[in-house]
Order: C-alpha cells, then sequence, then structure tokens
C-alpha cells in the first residue's frame, strides 16, 4: 500500500507514559532490527518479480479492507534460465492482493499470483501467499514509523526454484515536510526448492518521493540482491534495480503507482514496467 501523505502529524516529544517508556520500546525495536539483520551466511532466493514494492508503514484500518492489483510486464528480459524456470522476457504478471485490517495494529493479507501470459507457453498459476503484518503504534513516540511483514509465499517452481518461502520486512519510514522515505531491508528463506539448505538473505528496497502537489508524488525506488551479507557476490551477479515512480493520491481510498524499472548490472532484469492499483472498501 502506497502512502497518501509525507510528513507525520504533529506530536508531543515524549510519550505520555514518559522518557522511561520511550527508551524501552526504542530499545526494543532497535534491538529487533540489529537481530534482523544479523550477517546470516546464505544465499539469497530468487528476487520477487510479481510484487515490486517498498511497502509503507501504515496497516488497513480495522473493519476496511484492501484490494490490491500488481502488474508487470517484462519487455526486456531474460531468455536463458536455469532449474526449469520459464525466461521472463516478454511475461506479464498479475498479483491480486485482498488485505483486511484486524485491529488498529494488525492486517492479514493473502495473494494469488498469476502470469495472464508466457512467451509460447499461455496463462499461468503461479502461487500464493499469506501475510500478517503488525505495526508500532504511533503513541509510542519513535523517531521513526516502524512495522513489520511476515510472508509465507507458496511458489510453482516454472517461476521460483524455492517452492515454499518466507519473507521477513522490517518497514522503517520518515516524512520530512513534502518528502517521504520508506526502507525495506527483507530477509527471505526458502523452506522448499533449491536453497532450502541455506540460510536467510538479505534483499533490501528504497523508496524517496516528493509531495509535488496534494495530488502528484514523483520519486525513485531502488531493489537490490547483493548476496550473503558476510561476503557480498561480484558486483556481476548481484541484481540492482532502480524505478522513477509517479503516487497519484487521488483519495484516500485509492491507491495507484507506476513505475519503469532499468536493471544497473548483467545479471539484473533489464526493463521492468510496473503498475499498482488499489481500492480500499467499508467491509
Amino acid at each position: 500500500m502506497a502512502p497518501t501523505v509525507a510528513g507525520f502529524p504533529g506530536r508531543a516529544a515524549h510519550s505520555p507514559q514518559g522518557p522511561a517508556a520511550f527508551r524501552r520500546r526504542f530499545g526494543f525495536l532497535a534491538g529487533l532490527l540489529i537481530f534482523l539483520l544479523l550477517p546470516f551466511t546464505s544465499r539469497l532466493c530468487a528476487q520477487d518479480l510479481f510484487e515490486i514494492q517498498v511497502y509503507p508503514y501504515d496497516t488497513v484500518e480495522p473493519h476496511h479492507t484492501m484490494i490490491e492489483l500488481h502488474m508487470n510486464f517484462y519487455p526486456v528480459g531474460t531468455k536463458n534460465t536455469e532449474s526449469g524456470l520459464f525466461p521472463n522476457n516478454h511475461q506479464f504478471h498479475t498479483t491480486m492482493e485482498v488485505t483486511h485490517g484486524l485491529t488498529k495494529d494488525w492486517e492479514l493479507a493473502g495473494y494469488l499470483v498469476t502470469a495472464p501470459y508466457v512467451p509460447n507457453v499461455g496463462p499461468k498459476f503461479a502461487g500464493a501467499r499469506v501475510r500478517p503484518r503488525w505495526k508500532a503504534p504511533e503513541e509510542w513516540h519513535l523517531p521513526f514509523r516502524f512495522s513489520v511483514s511476515t510472508e509465507v509465499g507458496f511458489n510453482k517452481h516454472q517461476f521460483d526454484p524455492n517452492t515454499i518461502t518466507l519473507e521477513i520486512r522490517p518497514i522503517i519510514e520518515k516524512g520530512i515536510g513534502n518528502w517521504y522515505f520508506s526502507m525495506n531491508p527483507d530477509l527471505t528463506k526458502s523452506f522448499r526448492g533449491v536453497d532450502a539448505h541455506h540460510g536467510f538473505g538479505m534483499e533490501p528496497g528504497v523508496k524517496l518521493s516528493y509531495n509535488l502537489t496534494k495530488k502528484i508524488a514523483p520519486g525513485f525506488e531502488y531493489y537490490a540482491e547483493t548476496g550473503p551479507i558476510a561476503h557480498f557476490d561480484t558486483l556481476h551477479d548481484q541484481h540492482h534495480l532502480i524505478f522513477p515512480t509517479l503516487d497519484l493520491n487521488v483519495s484516500p481510498d485509492w491507491e495507484l503507482n507506476f513505475g519503469v524499472g532499468r536493471g544497473l548490472t548483467g545479471s539484473s532484469e533489464h526493463w521492468v514496467v510496473k503498475w499498482i492499483v488499489g481500492r480500499r472498501f467499508d467491509f
């Protein structure tokens, strides 16, 4: 879900429970981040080519449902692959995400992952996912907004050589004036597939945007797959993609995001066009 505003509402410098409570909460979150970013010796799972998004902090409001379509097209992509994967050159992907707000701090999402067009193959079902997400209450008055998404994926081997995967996605968000920043240092783990015997890997994503008007926010998104944290892959084998993006904040009920991405290394996806259309409902 894309943010609708970049800045945060005004708030006091300390929690109503005092600075000691603030320090305890901040220490807990800082410790959690350090634990999540420990340098596991690992090999990374494949980069997600179906849901290309840097997550924001906010969750869906209680008793509301968000329906999103993530659509990606690869005008220039891989033509030779390993492990029985379909080449992504000219593939078209559509992922339907349905997210329901359980409480003011929890949401639950389910995904249906499809490839309506695979060259020389036709439409294919690519998998399904389930994702709970928790956000730290704003009443904690942290210096940034923080939430954690945990996603379990069940993938078809023609699209991901790891058929059961776990993603742990910390979300760190900050808004200053018209500027908006979000960072997702994703951790990934395979439980079935070619990387099941490896540990956790990391795939960071970063978003920076500027509210040019109340409705138009141009920006950039960056995604990477750098190899094991303890010893990065060579630059040629790393995946780095950058997307100039445009968010249209036409209504609090709508999410509209568009981007054109370019791979920056030889093994990266060459060109990717992505767009996200989402609508909130009071269910």
